[in-house]
């Protein structure tokens, strides 16, 4: 049999392949003598060709190329697949040059697709040919087939599987990043943490709380550098009515002898000041400033309505620390303080004082202790240390002494008036030898001096030399100390109730405040 005469099986059989045919390599299935199963000519099986074996159709393509395509279609009779037919069941299909069995022409109505033109579609029951053959794939598909001949699609469960993986590895991934980015070191940082944002509201102060007064207050207190020639310091102070400044002696003493006096206020400028007069035995003294930049002035209360108790404000510049508010209470009232003396009497102050625990450092003397509603109650001027020695001062403990604002008004105005203010005494003598209770008025003349001075203001109300004075205004006197400070503490004029002893009965005398124009500390 020749190879146009062979079968499909039958290559197949012998391990051959359309490559394998001898010649010019073309296959022998390409030529138009191989058809489709489904396809025949209405000839015998050898019509159709020319004298040199092609089929007439291709023939005609041929000569008709030229012209362009040529339709060969034309409809042919297919005989039906009945029982004993040529194509009855258990009969091979023809292809590839069988004929059927019976020898019959076969008769089927075949489309003959042009030579040139658009690729025909695969044939639908077209047979294998060989482990490498397979129909074309379906234009825009792409490529893989399957072994069955479709093309193999990933099912719906098997995307939504994948994408759920692939989402759980990249969560795991972040994860296992933030941790290590964020994790705390052995150190105890953490690069991750924060606080709160400061609230935005906005705290209202009482008029009377701390912080309320000391607002008002502030702008009316001073700080004092004083330079001197052999000393120097500084201080406190505050402003009054005429722009006055008060403070303490001992504060602005070194600049006496030419020094200088510079005047910080509460908005940081400065002025020069110069001293209008001062009062060693209270331990005031007034400055007046070049400028004082239109700094409010305090008000000043009264001392009398003081209780123990009362709550108070201490406001100064300790140890140059300007504008510093410290607070406390009244811790007691009338309690005789005597400072000073480093330079003889002239420099001792004689202070019936008010106490608190409101703390007072060097640095506040001379600034205002205020009550809660803002008023001087007193001027702040000395505390008690543990050192003995005033070069080597300490800091406070809870024990600071103020200048009653009475006594204060009334030395202030006399400064102003006259450069100078007068100290208040009663004329006697006292003897510093007895222990006994009370003062003793001194019982024999000394240096010249009578233990009461004549017509003066004891002598005036019957006082006589051994009197024992017992309380003034109802204040019991324990020492010579007590008994000065309660006299300086009145302006002259002022009438005392004197309680006194004489031999062994107890008597009550009106004294009548005179005054000294040069303030001499001594017992008056």
């Amino acid at each position: 049999m020749t190879d146009e005469m062979r079968t499909g099986s039958e290559w197949e059989g012998e391990g051959r392949r359309p490559s394998d045919y001898p010649g010019s390599g073309e296959s022998p299935f390409a030529r138009s003598g191989f058809r489709p199963v489904d396809e025949s000519v209405s000839q015998d099986h050898d019509h159709g060709r020319g004298g040199n074996g092609e089929d007439a159709s291709e023939a005609a393509s041929h000569q008709e190329g030229d012209r362009g395509p040529v339709d060969h279609g034309e409809e042919r009779r297919e005989p039906d697949r009945e029982e004993g037919g040529p194509y009855a069941a258990g009969r091979s299909a023809p292809g590839f040059g069988d004929v059927p069995s019976s020898g019959e022409a076969v008769s089927r109505p075949v489309t003959v697709m042009p030579m040139y033109g658009p690729t025909p579609p695969p044939p639908t029951r077209a047979l294998g040919l060989g482990p490498d053959w397979a129909p074309p794939p379906v234009p825009g598909s792409g490529g893989g087939v399957g072994a069955g001949g479709n093309r193999r699609v990933p099912r719906l469960s098997t995307l939504v599987v994948l994408g759920m993986v692939i989402a759980l590895v990249a969560s795991v991934v972040s994860s296992v990043g933030t941790y290590l980015l964020t994790r705390p070191d052995d150190s105890g940082t953490d690069p991750s943490y924060s606080l709160e944002t400061a609230p935005l509201n906005r705290v209202e102060r009482a008029p009377d709380s701390v912080a309320g007064v000391a607002a008002r207050v502030l702008p009316s207190v001073v700080s004092l550098d004083v330079q001197g020639a052999r000393a120097a310091g500084t201080g406190s102070g505050f402003l009054i009515k005429g722009g006055y400044i008060v403070t303490n002696n001992h504060v602005v003493a070194a600049a006496v002898q030419g020094g200088e006096i510079r005047i910080q206020y509460n908005n940081r400028k400065t002025s020069i000041g110069r001293i209008v007069g001062r009062d060693p035995g209270s331990d005031l003294a007034v400055v007046k400033p070049d400028d004082d930049y239109g700094m409010p002035q305090i008000p000043l209360g009264n001392s009398d309505e003081v209780q123990v108790g009362d709550p108070v404000i201490a406001i100064g510049s300790p140890l140059g620390l300007s504008g510093t508010v410290t607070t406390g209470i009244v811790s007691s009232l009338n309690r005789p303080v005597i400072a000073g003396g480093e330079s003889g009497a002239m420099d001792t102050s004689y202070i019936n004082a008010i106490q608190t625990d409101a703390a007072i450092n060097p640095g506040n003397s001379g600034g205002p202790l205020v009550n809660s509603a803002g008023q001087v109650i007193g001027v702040n001027s000395a505390i008690a240390t543990l050192s003995e020695s005033m070069t080597d001062q300490g800091g406070s403990i809870g024990l600071g002494f103020a200048i009653p604002v009475n006594h204060v008004r009334r030395v202030v105005e006399e400064i102003i008036n006259t450069g100078s203010a007068k100290t208040s005494r009663i004329g006697i003598r006292i003897d510093v030898t007895y222990t006994g209770e009370g003062v003793r008025i001194a019982s024999e003349a000394e240096q010249g001096l009578s233990p009461v001075e004549e017509g003066g203001p004891a002598d005036k109300a019957g006082l006589k030399p051994g009197d024992i004075i017992l309380e003034v205004d109802g204040t019991a006197v324990q020492n010579s100390q007590e008994l000065i400070v309660l006299i300086r503490s009145k302006a002259p004029g002022d009438r005392i109730q004197v309680r006194f002893q004489r031999g062994g009965q107890e008597l009550t005398t009106t004294v009548e405040v005179a005054a000294s124009s040069v303030p001499v500390p001594q017992p008056s």
